[in-house]
């Protein structure tokens, strides 16, 4: 079986993918490997100049557009001023682990920007959607519990990495419940999930500025397992174009998931719970006053 490598990117000329949080880590290098293939690539981030700084390191036909998965008014935007199809859309962008803080509609901000951003970008972008969903997951997502009565952290006391791991979890949830519907309605566009490892990216930037012993070590192995940002995007190019079954989730193939090259992976049992993944989106449909834009094909 040959490894797969950005080099086996089949070429994408005429193909747009849109990529959000493509401005740094795994989404840039996600972005740089799309584009040298031909495809017209979005970087869909919050910083537009930040955005154009990154774009102007890739070759290719890219572009940048701002959108602040952390307030809906931004998502909305976004998704009215891109009308062109798209092939594929990588939902990358993420926070990792900060104090309690609250997006733009009062979410928790791990929850609302890793999941509910993307619930909401995902399904008013579906209509114009061609080939895949990719959403960016994490090996974290192991050890979450989706508490549906306390999905924003309003009644249980706050723990960052609990929220992260939640909103990991969700992630996976939200694309088998999206494969479902997509299967259901008839439609040709395939959802799909991917963990890049320990990939040694801005968001473990966090562990650089702990000073204690545990930290210290902490940050020694993180340099040791942790892959580059370039190996950590192989996962998700995957999931992007390899011949793997809608609702598959892609991660490396070496100890522990932290670093290698891709393959198809697995997930924890409450990843696996239909009727939990069914009970989120329902949620998250309340929450964001977006649903599932596709009516089933008529038997």
């Amino acid at each position: 079986m040959t490894t797969f490598t950005a080099a086996h990117l089949p070429a994408m000329n005429g193909r747009t993918v849109v990529i959000t949080g493509a401005n740094s880590g795994i989404g840039l290098a996600a972005a740089r490997a799309l584009a040298a293939k031909g495809a017209r690539v979005v970087l869909a981030v919050r910083d537009p100049d930040r955005g154009r700084t990154a774009a102007a390191t890739l070759t290719g036909d890219t572009a940048v557009q701002r959108l602040d998965l952390a307030d809906l008014s931004s998502i909305r935007a976004f998704a009215e001023d891109l009308t062109e199809p798209i092939d594929v859309l990588i939902n990358n962008a993420g926070v990792m682990i900060p104090p309690l803080a609250r997006t733009a509609d009062g979410f928790e901000l791990q929850f609302g920007t890793n999941h509910l951003g993307h619930f909401a970008l995902t399904n008013l972008l579906l209509p114009r959607i061609r080939r895949r969903v990719v959403t960016v997951s994490s090996n974290g997502h192991r050890t979450g519990t989706l508490d549906l009565a306390d999905l924003n952290w309003e009644r249980r006391p706050y723990r960052a990495f609990a929220a992260y791991a939640q909103s990991k979890l969700a992630n996976l949830l939200f694309t088998s419940e999206l494969q479902r519907r997509l299967t259901e309605a008839g439609s040709p566009v395939l959802a799909t999930a991917a963990h890049p490892g320990m990939a040694a990216t801005n968001l473990l930037g966090h562990l650089d500025r702990d000073p204690t012993p545990l930290g210290r070590l902490r940050t020694a192995l993180t340099g040791l397992l942790s892959q580059s940002d370039d190996d950590g995007a192989l996962p998700t190019l995957y999931a992007a174009v390899a011949d793997v079954p809608g609702g598959s989730y892609a991660g490396p193939d070496g100890f522990l998931e932290g670093r290698g090259a891709p393959k198809l992976v697995g997930r924890s049992k409450a990843a696996r719970d239909g009727t939990l993944a069914r009970r989120l989106w329902t949620a998250s449909e309340m929450l964001t006053g977006v649903g599932f834009p596709l009516m089933a094909t008529k038997g």
